[in-house]
């Protein structure tokens, strides 16, 4: 994608210009990552008030879809970047776009992984997409990297619909239309917001997510890491990401295991089972990444069942590998079951 530079407060014409000047991209859309991290901006950790209004910061073509970046501010005070995808047809006379909020997974830039796995699908269905940096406990540059699900990292996702309207207030968002879909940490997340958010959301899909942080912190190191892992990492992956857990955390599960409950959306089982958000939960048995997803996943599903019988939730269940069903049917047929598509 080619972005073109979009100077806070252009008039809505000037802006919806300068986006059908933007380049048209060559990537195929599950192509998208390698050429993002040339164009977006760092996630640099820029101290802001928390009250400064989202801004406007650039667009691009990209077939069928335009991507507008936007800066937010985190509940942390940093200003971060977020990418809303919208149909390359739609204009302000139109009717409102519902709203999908995609938190992505640890590590996974949102400008590339995220934007990569919608493809062609918000300008088939008439939606818009927004795609969030985030930020975790620490106001620091990679805090972005590993949020986890903070509580200040829900609060500002639950923000995102607001964050559109003060930075592109000719896009309109149809709020009673808002859902959330995400993968990995994306789906802890997702679940995380249906539980402390409801009214904010119509509906979610949640894909091979950590619900029990604490029992994540102690799968790591039974996670796979071959030859070229250990030589990447220097030593066993597992090991290197409870660390990052236990800076981002506070510590470990023993030390601070209310911090690590607040982050699990199995602590929040009742407020999942009671939200009446419609809710699909899909888990795999071959993920090698989530590891051992049926005490994960699926023991939060068994959980919301034994609560509330009645609670909208449908599970999938199969034998994928981590986040491939967000590239391919998986997440079409979610979008079909959340009304998104036809």
């Amino acid at each position: 994608m080619t972005w073109t530079g979009t100077p806070t407060g252009l008039d809505a014409a000037a802006l919806l210009g300068a986006a059908l000047a933007g380049a048209e991209s060559r990537m195929a859309p599950a192509e998208a990552s390698a050429d993002a991290r040339d164009i977006t901006s760092t996630h640099a950790a820029e101290p802001a008030p928390r009250t400064r209004p989202a801004e406007a910061t650039g667009c691009a073509r990209r077939g069928r879809l335009r991507v507008f970046r936007l800066r937010y501010s985190t509940h942390n005070r940093l200003r971060r970047n977020a990418y809303l995808i919208v149909p390359a047809s739609y204009r302000r006379d139109q009717p409102p776009l519902p709203l999908v909020i995609s938190p992505h997974g640890r590590g996974a830039h949102p400008s590339s992984q995220n934007v990569g796995f919608w493809r062609d699908l918000p300008a088939r269905g008439r939606f818009a997409v927004i795609n969030p940096d985030g930020s975790g406990r620490l106001s620091d540059e990679s805090s972005w990297e590993s949020s986890w699900g903070y509580g200040g990292q829900i609060e500002d996702l639950a923000r995102m619909p607001q964050a559109i309207a003060e930075a592109y207030p000719w896009i309109r968002i149809d709020r009673n239309r808002v859902y959330a879909v995400g993968t990995s940490m994306g789906g802890q997340e997702t679940l995380l917001l249906v539980a402390r958010q409801p009214r904010v959301l119509a509906g979610a899909a949640a894909f091979d997510s950590v619900t029990d942080l604490a029992l994540r912190y102690r799968q790591f190191p039974k996670t796979t890491c071959a030859q070229a892992c250990l030589k990447r990492w220097g030593r066993h992956v597992g090991y290197v990401l409870q660390d990052r857990m236990r800076v981002e955390v506070g510590g470990t599960p023993a030390e601070c295991p209310d911090a690590y409950a607040e982050r699990s959306p199995l602590a929040f089982a009742h407020e999942l089972a009671s939200s009446g958000v419609p809710l699909q939960i899909w888990w795999s048995r071959a993920d090698e990444v989530v590891t051992q997803q049926w005490t994960q996943s699926g023991r939060l599903a068994r959980r919301i069942r034994s609560l509330n019988p009645r609670a909208p939730l449908t599970e999938h269940v199969g034998s994928w590998g981590h986040s491939s069903e967000m590239r391919g049917r998986a997440l079409v047929r979610a979008l079909e079951a959340l009304g998104l598509l036809g």
